[in-house]
């Protein structure tokens, strides 16, 4: 049975971090990433004498097993290690991290211990078999870890990653496309842990030729493995400082030039100059301007802008201030601006990165069309995103949205515009965005006449024309007339709400909102994909939309595009919202279906995973069925989902039976708290905790001899029987249905799995959240209407009227208390 991808995520970070102790993050990470890393070779390349490692006798992830318990085992995992980064020509890569460190892993059992459950973490995960035709487990696995390690090491540690949402930005708005060539080249001179490379090698067909700088030693390590993760060995990552020593030069000791670039460089670095003489750069990397001494922002982008062909383009990302600041860096930036280099800038929002919580931006590099250029685009992205711990995170229709104003050039009311070089020089090459963008909202203005003579303005339900458009007669529904350029509210605010939802236009537009579903429901055809091995497929299955690709990256890549094409000219919905419903639900629930889909075939529907909690320990997931006191997992369809379609009258009569037991039980509560009380003909029955309990009325009726005590008693007992009963009914129900359930699993039909998963399951959840989508839209309309009803409700004259009596009662009242109303 194949892992789901999350499941595997998160028992290794949770498992990871357990062991962790008081070890800094930043210092961890090391380990467990180079114990992923032998994990991975070994499983991949173990007796392979064709893979891309070579994996020498006595040094592979078994060896380390083999090591659980022994008294040497951080010793002897470093030789391991070291073996077979000695065969590999990996030497100051996988084997930077010091297993045999006492002040970091413990004395000795301490020690012992932790490293033998560290490998045990990933001893019975068999990585090479889970790993879905293209789809990359093991690298997403590591970058999965690093995000969190990156989370975890604070300001001043977390800057070896960025975050993938990022990533994704820069790779899809350089230009490179499924038409670029696999020796196409991309280069990163302050790559951290790959991430952004790996991302840009991603958007082409074939991958690209990667080339790679960074000066932190344990952080090239990180890539030099992140990219052997990723199936990208050849990939040229070189250790050192970019600046004072770049690495790639041509044949005549100028710097190498490349097709693409992407780069995050340390934001305002105060030490780049080191070892280097800007005023005598041997690259000419500083012709347009030499930056500040403190602030080395402009250095990386003048050496990102001298590694790239006269065809090259790159994204870079910056702290806002290169946008604006003055003396040397205005100067640079006015050269480039001139130059025409620059193609564009995206504004993001702040609190984005580990390193720092300062907003940044993109600055994206053109230089093919540098002689031509007449403006730039500007995007104002600040706002998108969603709050996510102590960071925020883009989501993914943020992205979406990002890289199709951009590559489309879309001109958006305050989000992105074409700024001409003209504007831009009349502002003295100024080039920070609220300049250009103002993505402020619009503000509420109260109306002075509507306060003091009474009516809504009709400014302000002008204001909700996108609305009327689509409910052309309910604005006269909710408004009538009042005098020339007001109106006045013909429903309470209580029953704006209910009038909109049930308005014949809402009704229409409801229906019309949900068909763009359904018909992207038949193009998807997610019952008819082939999921499973190859050599397993049913006869014909190859011959499927042959063009198709059905790993799990491209399926979703198929349909959420799709959707989001569907929802392109839909009424009120926001496509990218609808969009991000698709996205939000794939991460959650059905990324992972997919995932064993793909592995196992439609099959694994019958799945049921008996849960065994390992000796001393609690189960780690909820059991979704107890049959005789085993606890079972459903893989893929929920117990819910078949008792729905096979066994509604069982349900139906067990949701009876809880009725019932719920009625017995109030009734039970409340027949005790009226006769428990000091007085009450209960309050003998009290047990020592001041409860009344079947056990305590049964013993009190023994002794009892008040007529009305006893009757009482035995009216309670009554109710504690019928209680009882209810519950034996609804267990003895529950049981049998239960049963019912898990035997019908193993008869399932591949069809009926395919009803239950991809429209029962599937389909029927995500028309839910549209549903619920198109009706928080018409929320945000009763809110605004009910808003400027209460707003105007009173005129100032009758609030002045209503204070005045008031006043009056007060004064009468004080006056006949012998007190005197001073004005």
């Amino acid at each position: 049975m194949a892992i789901k991808k999350t499941e595997l995520y998160s028992s290794l970070w949770a498992g990871c971090d357990e062991l962790r102790g008081g070890m800094d993050a930043s210092q961890y990470k090391d380990y467990v990433l180079t114990l992923l890393f032998m994990k991975y070779v070994s499983d991949k390349y173990k007796g392979d004498p064709y893979g891309m490692i070579v994996v020498p006798n006595g040094a592979s992830f078994d060896d380390m097993v083999a090591l659980k318990g022994d008294k040497e085992i951080g010793e002897k995992i470093n030789k391991i290690i070291s073996a077979l980064a000695e065969e590999n020509d990996l030497k100051g890569v996988i084997d930077v991290a010091d297993f045999n460190d006492e002040d970091k892993l413990g004395k000795g059992k301490d020690m012992i211990d932790r490293l033998s459950k560290l490998v045990g973490i990933f001893e019975g995960i068999d990585l090479s078999a889970n790993r879905a035709d293209g789809d990359d487990l093991l690298g997403d696995a590591y970058e999965y870890l690093m995000r969190h390690f990156a989370t975890e090491s604070g300001k001043s540690k977390g800057q070896f990653y960025t975050p993938a949402e990022v990533s994704r930005i820069l790779a899809k708005v350089i230009g490179i496309s499924q038409d670029t060539p696999q020796d196409a080249s991309v280069y990163d001179p302050t790559c951290g842990s790959g991430s952004l490379l790996l991302k840009a090698s991603d958007e082409a067909p074939r991958g690209l030729t990667i080339f790679g700088q960074e000066m932190d030693n344990a952080t090239s390590a990180l890539a030099r493995m992140n990219m052997i993760l990723h199936n990208n060995a050849t990939a040229k990552i070189w250790k050192g400082n970019t600046i004072a020593d770049p690495q790639w030069k041509d044949a005549n000791g100028k710097l190498k030039t490349f097709d693409f670039a992407v780069a995050n460089p340390p934001f305002s670095n105060k030490n780049w100059t080191n070892g280097i003489n800007p005023q005598k750069d041997e690259f000419d990397r500083f012709t347009w301007g030499i930056p500040p001494d403190k602030r080395g922002d402009y250095a990386f982008l003048l050496h990102i802008i001298k590694s790239l062909k006269s065809t090259g383009k790159g994204a870079v990302i910056l702290p806002h201030g290169v946008l604006f600041r003055d003396k040397a860096e205005a100067r640079i930036r006015e050269n480039l601006l001139k130059q025409g280099y620059i193609k564009g800038i995206i504004g993001l929002p702040a609190n984005l990165f580990y390193g720092t919580n300062i907003a940044a931006c993109i600055i994206v590099i053109d230089k093919e069309h540098a002689a031509h250029r007449t403006g730039i685009f500007m995007i104002d992205a600040s706002k998108g995103y969603l709050k996510d711990g102590n960071k925020n995170r883009l989501r993914t229709q943020d992205i979406h949205l990002i890289v199709d104003a951009f590559t489309k050039q879309l001109v958006l009311p305050r989000y992105s515009r074409m700024v001409a070089l003209s504007e831009i020089a009349a502002n003295d090459y100024n080039l920070n965005i609220p300049r250009y963008i103002d993505s402020s909202e619009p503000e509420d203005l109260h109306d002075l006449s509507g306060h003091l003579q009474g009516g809504i303005p009709n400014r302000d339900i002008d204001a909700l024309q996108h609305y009327w458009q689509v409910f052309p007669s309910l604005r006269h529904s909710l408004f009538a007339e009042l005098r020339p350029g007001y109106s006045q509210a013909l429903i309470s605010t209580a029953q704006v709400k209910p009038s909109i939802l049930n308005h014949p236009e809402f009704i229409a537009f409801a229906e019309q909102s949900i068909q763009p579903f359904k018909e992207w429901c038949e193009r998807a055809m997610l019952k008819d994909i082939p999921f499973g091995p190859a050599d397993a497929l049913p006869p014909g299955a190859s011959a499927y939309r042959p063009s198709m690709d059905i790993t799990p990256k491209a399926i979703i890549q198929r349909i959420s595009e799709d959707l989001l094409q569907a929802y392109s000219k839909s009424a009120l919905l926001n496509k990218y919202d609808v969009y991000q419903i698709l996205m939000d639900y794939w991460d959650e629930v059905m990324q992972d279906d997919v995932y064993v889909l793909v592995q196992d075939g439609w099959q694994a529907g019958k799945t049921l995973r008996e849960l065994v909690a390992q000796k001393g320990e609690k189960l780690k997931e909820t059991p979704d069925l107890i049959i005789n006191k085993a606890k079972y997992k459903a893989e893929l369809i929920p117990p819910a989902l078949l008792v729905a379609r096979y066994f509604q009258s069982q349900q139906t009569r067990i949701d009876q039976i809880q009725a019932e037991l719920d009625a017995a039980s109030q009734e039970l509560e409340s027949y005790i708290e009226e006769h428990s009380g000091d007085d009450g003909l209960l309050s003998e029955a009290l047990n020592d905790k001041d409860k009344v309990t079947a056990a305590s009325v049964k013993a009190r009726l023994k002794l009892a001899t008040d007529t009305d005590e006893k009757a009482a008693l035995k009216q309670a007992q009554k109710l504690f029987d019928a209680e009882a009963e209810g519950k034996k009914s609804l267990k003895e129900h529950q049981e049998a249905l239960d049963l019912a359930a898990f035997k019908h699993y193993a008869s399932l039909s591949e069809e009926e799995i395919k009803t239950l998963i991809v429209e029962d399951k599937w389909l029927a959840s995500l028309q839910t959240n549209i549903q619920t989508e198109i009706e928080r839209v018409t929320q945000q309309l009763a809110n605004r209407v009910k808003e400027l009803e209460e707003r105007y409700a009173e005129p100032l004259p009758a609030i002045t009227q209503s204070v005045d009596v008031l006043s009056d009662k007060v004064a009468g009242h004080l006056k006949g208390m012998g007190l005197e109303w001073a004005v």
